[in-house]
């Protein structure tokens, strides 16, 4: 056993935490090897499960055709979205508080009418082997209709844009998770549209002795999480489902798994395992589902685990944004006015972080007159999921460049400046 003290005298007898240096106590098992990972599951009769992606990153699926896959020997299971519950995405079908449209979710779990990225899973098998398992991808046959791709919210937000989903509607902040519209009419690119007001920015402008008025962009970015994504199910004789995962949550993982398969969430029960990194990116459901749906038809428990390519191609990073802010202040100091206009990528379905992103760019300050125009765009990548304070990065970063560039007009010391227009109690 480890008996490590602490050679530190506490200047202050009331804190025996603070100062120290305590032992992590996950630490022992991980040096020694003993701490178990969602991919260190091994269980009787356990079978391999991979997953067939999209080569493309926008087409119609017209049809797949998996009865070669099923001939080879060792193939135990193949499944597609058919194996699925088909859930509603339309919105009048999401429920009232719903953060979540759990029918984009699904599809995002496995492709059905169209695959949205490259990496978009469109079918999975669960053989002997990992071999055989890859031997039998090679053996669907899916049959595409290639569909004009796009790469950037620029050009999603084009009037002549092709539409990634037919009749999404476009809802304001408040609204919840939004959807699709009942009679698939009208239809967007962008899935959130949303306004910030406070005071007269005008007349905040008017009153401002500098402005400074900057564009920003910035690339989406993968959270890196040493580990992949991976999942054991084991869907057994009485329609109990036992998951073995990693992840940054296992009620939600349970709960989402629940939802994508049509059972009781009484019926799923998820064994946390260490987890390898997730910083954000692992509270979405990727191949939780998919293990089950293969167990269930195989009648055996099944392991899926991503490759680290899956991982970059099939799983959400952060997303890419545009970012413009326009501040005015006095030469003394004082800011008169701000506005900044956001936009987002989603990935391929409605829900970027440009709320975050849009709460937390002005917040240090103390301004009387702003405006923010925030839009959630859907594009041809992966599916955007949170990365270390969703969405506040990149705004943050706009805001304070334009911040120091007053400064330098000014001249006036970056700190004092930020004192001065610091935020308080009632702001």
């Amino acid at each position: 056993m480890l008996d490590y003290k602490p050679n530190i005298v506490l200047s202050n007898q009331e804190y025996n935490v603070v100062g120290t240096r305590p032992i992590r106590h996950d630490g022992l098992d991980k040096v020694t090897g003993r701490a178990q990972y969602g991919a260190d599951i091994s269980l009787p009769g356990l079978l391999y499960g991979k997953i067939l992606r999209s080569p493309h990153p926008h087409a119609r699926i017209k049809s797949i055709d998996t009865s070669r896959a099923m001939e080879l020997p060792g193939v135990r299971a193949v499944v597609t979205s058919k194996d699925f519950v088909q859930i509603s995405n339309k919105a009048s079908d999401v429920g009232e508080g719903e953060i979540r449209n759990i029918g984009f979710m699904s599809r995002n779990c496995m492709a059905n009418e169209k695959v949205l990225y490259k990496g978009h899973a469109v079918a999975a098998v669960a053989a002997v082997s990992q071999h055989v398992a890859e031997e039998a991808l090679g053996l669907i046959n899916v049959e595409y209709e290639a569909l004009p791709a796009l790469l950037s919210s620029e050009d999603a937000m084009r009037d002549d844009a092709p539409l990634l989903h037919e009749g999404l509607v476009t809802v304001p902040e408040a609204a919840g998770a939004g959807g699709i519209s009942d009679d698939g009419a009208g239809g967007s690119n962008v899935g959130k549209h949303f306004e910030y007001r406070l005071g007269d920015i005008e007349k905040g402008f008017q009153e401002a002795d500098v402005i400074v008025e900057r564009e920003f962009s910035t690339e989406a970015v993968h959270q890196g999480y040493i580990e992949p994504h991976t999942a054991t199910a084991l869907w057994d004789m009485e329609g109990n489902i036992t998951l073995w995962s990693s992840s940054q949550g296992q009620f939600a993982m349970r709960e989402q798994t629940a939802n994508l398969l049509g059972v009781p969430v009484s019926r799923v029960k998820a064994i946390p395992m260490e987890i390898g990194g997730g910083f954000g990116g692992k509270t979405i459901t990727y191949v939780e589902p998919v293990a089950a749906a293969l167990s269930r038809k195989a009648q055996q428990p099944v392991k899926v685990t991503m490759s680290r390519i899956e991982v970059f191609e099939g799983t959400g990073p952060t997303s890419g944004t545009n970012i413009r802010v326009k501040m005015g202040a006095t030469k003394d100091g004082r800011i008169t006015a701000a506005e900044a206009k956001l936009v987002y990528e989603a990935g391929a379905f409605p829900g970027s972080p440009v709320g975050g992103g849009a709460r937390c760019m002005f917040a240090p300050y103390d301004i009387p007159n702003g405006y923010i125009d925030a839009f959630d765009v859907v594009v041809n990548k992966p599916k955007t999921a949170a990365y270390r304070a969703p969405g506040a990065p990149a705004a943050a970063f706009a805001v304070e460049q334009v911040v120091d560039e007053i400064c330098q007009k000014i001249n006036m010391d970056p700190l004092e400046f930020r004192l001065l227009n610091a935020s308080k109690e009632g702001t």
